[in-house]
């Protein structure tokens, strides 16, 4: 599945297939549309054109809306989003640390209150598998929980534990699923997720275990969600030795340029963040001349040959939300960045 094609360092050149699209060079940043779009009116054929590899959806949010036996019923993920490249799907395991005031942990799984109406929701690691094979995706990521950080060294090491016994479940689970003659994706991969917060003793060990289920993938998870960057990298330091050679390596949440260049330099293969579609709904623009903001007044007037050669004039205006986004021959084209709050 898997093949590293030439290593710099610890940095790695590498190239996988899924059962959708074609081959995936990394390594390789994953767009993210949680709801199976990406926010800011940026379509599946936009994807293409901006060279998008392979695209990320988040369990828990499908599961609520629309519903995952909705997208089942539409043939999968891929059909629902009019998508034919690789897609991962998120556990939901993240909302069990980003809704904390809502959610349950016990060893069964976890009771949330949903954040759409406060219905109670259970979701154990066979939920996420069975909602994560009605959703069809390429790449299945297994239940965990992340901690938060700082976290107690005695929370954390409970955790990891309970994190790798999921984990041993979550396999049994997708192993049974995969084998179901009317499954949607039967060659869907399953990875786990190194846990144990900045503890470098909890996550080499938890590492090591989870490295001897033989998943199709590994991510270290539970990082950028408030630790400093250098102990970011520290674990990733700590981690890589003990990550399977012949496995994608995947840093989940993650992120910035600067993030992904010390990740990559360090061997990881795989990234995905918000960042850069909620950057650029907001007209921030990451350039090789530095940051800038295009709701600044100076660019107002400023056209954009470069992307649409047969438009007259290209003006920008900041009213709070995107109206369009494309424009037909000799038309004018007008955007609107910023604050999608903004009243329809």
């Amino acid at each position: 599945m898997f093949k590293v094609i030439k290593y710099e360092g610890k940095a790695r050149r590498g190239k996988f297939k899924c059962a959708h699209g074609g081959e995936v060079q990394t390594p390789v940043f994953m767009n993210v549309g949680t709801q199976a779009a990406i926010k800011g009116g940026v379509s599946a054929l936009d994807l293409k054109d901006l060279g998008c590899q392979i695209e990320l959806s988040n369990t828990y949010h499908l599961h609520l809306r629309p519903g995952d036996d909705v997208v089942r019923q539409m043939g999968g993920l891929h059909k629902f989003m009019h998508w034919d490249g690789p897609i991962l799907t998120d556990s939901g395991g993240f909302q069990v640390f980003s809704l904390a005031g809502l959610r349950k942990i016990k060893e069964e799984g976890v009771t949330f209150a949903s954040h759409l109406d406060g219905r109670r929701i259970f979701m154990g690691p066979e939920e996420s598998m069975r909602i994560q094979s009605n959703l069809g995706s390429d790449i299945a990521m297994a239940f965990d929980e992340c901690v938060e950080n700082p976290a107690r060294y005695e929370y954390a090491k409970a955790s990891c534990e309970r994190t790798l016994r999921w984990l041993e479940r979550c396999k049994i689970e997708h192993d049974k699923l995969n084998a179901l003659s009317d499954t949607v994706n039967p060659q869907q991969m399953l990875f786990g997720i190194n846990q144990g917060a900045t503890f470098e003793d909890l996550r080499i060990w938890h590492m090591k275990e989870i490295a001897k289920l033989d998943c199709d993938g590994y991510a270290i998870g539970g990082l950028a969600v408030g630790e400093p960057t250098q102990t970011m990298y520290d674990i990733i330091d700590a981690v890589e030795p003990h990550m399977p050679k012949d496995k994608i390596r995947y840093l989940m949440g993650v992120g910035t340029p600067g993030n992904i260049i010390e990740a990559v330099s360090r061997g990881v293969d795989l990234f995905d963040c918000v960042m850069p579609s909620r950057n650029a709904r907001h007209g921030h623009l990451n350039t090789w001349g530095g940051i800038i903001n295009i709701k600044n007044a100076k660019y107002e007037r400023d056209a954009v040959r470069a992307r649409f050669p047969h438009v007259q004039e290209i003006r920008i205006f900041d009213i709070g939300t995107i109206i369009a986004s494309h424009a037909g021959p000799g038309t004018v084209a007008v955007f609107f960045f910023g604050d999608e709050r903004a009243p329809e």
